[in-house]
């Protein structure tokens, strides 16, 4: 059973991850992890907070695909994850490693 604490954090995580600057911070946090589960964690948390109905049209997934891509095993192609973050005002980028000295 969830505790009201519990609850109240998810409900506020869930309104902070429909501000795509937040939710570009929180999937970046979770592609440090390097892990592919706690990245497709984190990519669901953002689905959810936008709504999987609405995030499944814009993006031209079906909802089925998309819950099993968000999966905590989910493997998803480029072209179906560069989609679902178009829909989340996102994109996909790669960045200069940053090495310490």
């Amino acid at each position: 059973m969830i505790s009201k604490l519990q609850a109240d954090y998810n409900a506020g995580l869930l309104n902070r991850l429909q501000d795509p600057e937040y939710a570009s911070e929180y999937l970046n946090e979770a592609l440090n992890e390097e892990s592919q589960e706690v990245f497709m964690l984190a990519l669901r948390d953002v689905a959810k907070a936008m709504g999987f109905a609405k995030a499944a049209s814009e993006s031209n997934l079906k909802r089925e695909s998309m819950y099993k891509m968000l999966s905590e095993r989910g493997n998803p192609n480029l072209s179906s994850l560069a989609k679902l973050l178009d829909t989340f005002g996102l994109t996909l980028a790669v960045i200069k490693k940053e090495t310490v000295a």
